[in-house]
C-alpha cells in the first residue's frame, strides 16, 4: 500500500497503477467517525485488477487541519476531495461511498461530474430537502458536537455505536466491534466536532435538485434491515436518470461489513458494466 505525501487530504493506494483491460480506479469514501481503514476491507477485493484509493474526510483519520472551521464546511469537502483524486490523476473515477462518504460522492457528481465514471452509494442521502427538518438537524448535530467535546471521544463513540441505526451490526461479533470503536477511537476529537458542524446532514446544503443532473450510472445498496435508507434509495432512483436499486439480505445500515460478500460481488458486477460501456 503507498501512502501519499503530497495531498492535502490524507490518502492510500492499492492495485496495479494502471489497472488492467478497460477498469478505471475507484476511490472509497467512509461515513462519520470512519476513515481509510474501515474500508479497506471492501477495497481489498478489488485491487486484483483495479487501483484503489482510500481517502480520509476532513476531520477524521489522518488528516490534520488545524482549528479553521471553514475546511470542514461540505462545498469544501467536495472540493477536497476532488483536488487529491485530480492530482493523482485518477479520474474519472468510479465512488464508492458509505453513508456521510456518500452524500460526499453525490457532490463530487454534482459538482465535478466530468470527473466522476460512476457512483456506488451504500445507505446514503442527498441530504435533507425539508429546511425546518435541517434546522433541526443542525441544531442536533451542534449538540453532538458540544457533547464530544464536553465528555470526551470515548463516551461519545460508545453513544455513537449504541444508536439504533447500528443494531443490526451486533451480527458482527463482539472483535469486529472492537477493531470498530478502536477505529472510531483513533480519530480526533476536535476534527470529528468541525466534521458534525461543517459537514453533518445539517449543515449541508440538499443535493435533491441536483440528481436530475447526474448523469453516470448509479448503483444505490441499502440493508433490508434499514428501512429508512431503502425509502430513500427509492426516492433517489426516481430523480436520478441511470440509477439501479440492490436491497442487501441480512443487513443493516452498514451494509458493507455485515454483508460485504453480497455486496462486493453487486459492486463488482456494476463497475466492470460500466467499464465495458
Amino acid at each position: 500500500m503507498t501512502i501519499s505525501k503530497k495531498a492535502f487530504l490524507h490518502i492510500e493506494f492499492d492495485g496495479p497503477t494502471a489497472g488492467k483491460g478497460n477498469c478505471r480506479p475507484v476511490a472509497l469514501l467512509h461515513g462519520f467517525t470512519g476513515s481509510t481503514a474501515t474500508m479497506w476491507p471492501l477495497g481489498g477485493r478489488l485491487i486484483d485488477i483495479r487501483q484503489v484509493a482510500a481517502v480520509d474526510l476532513p476531520g477524521h483519520g489522518h488528516n490534520d487541519l488545524g482549528g479553521d472551521a471553514q475546511v470542514f464546511g461540505f462545498e469544501h469537502t467536495v472540493d477536497a476531495v476532488a483536488r487529491v483524486l485530480d492530482q493523482h490523476q485518477l479520474c474519472p473515477v468510479h465512488i464508492i461511498g458509505y453513508s456521510m462518504g456518500g452524500r460526499i460522492a453525490i457532490g463530487l457528481a454534482a459538482r465535478y461530474p466530468e470527473s466522476i465514471a460512476s457512483l456506488s452509494l451504500i445507505g446514503a442521502s442527498p441530504g435533507l430537502s425539508n429546511p425546518v427538518e435541517r434546522a433541526a438537524r443542525r441544531r442536533a448535530d451542534d449538540e453532538l458536537a458540544d457533547d464530544l467535546l464536553e465528555n470526551g471521544l470515548a463516551a461519545f463513540v460508545d453513544r455513537w455505536m449504541a444508536s439504533p441505526i447500528f443494531a443490526s451490526q451486533s451480527r458482527l461479533g463482539s472483535d469486529a466491534l472492537e477493531f470498530a470503536r478502536v477505529q472510531r477511537l483513533a480519530n480526533d476529537p476536535d476534527g470529528l466536532a468541525g466534521s458534525l458542524r461543517g459537514a453533518g446532514a445539517g449543515a449541508q446544503p440538499s443535493q435533491w435538485h441536483h440528481l436530475a443532473d447526474i448523469e453516470v450510472p448509479v448503483l444505490l445498496l441499502a440493508g433490508e434491515e434499514d428501512p429508512k435508507f431503502r425509502a430513500i434509495a427509492i426516492r433517489m432512483a426516481a430523480a436520478l436518470p441511470r440509477a439501479t436499486i440492490r436491497v442487501v439480505p441480512n443487513a443493516g445500515h452498514a451494509a458493507h461489513l455485515e454483508n460485504p460478500t453480497y455486496v462486493m460481488h453487486v459492486i463488482e458486477e456494476f463497475l466492470d458494466q460500466v467499464d465495458s460501456l
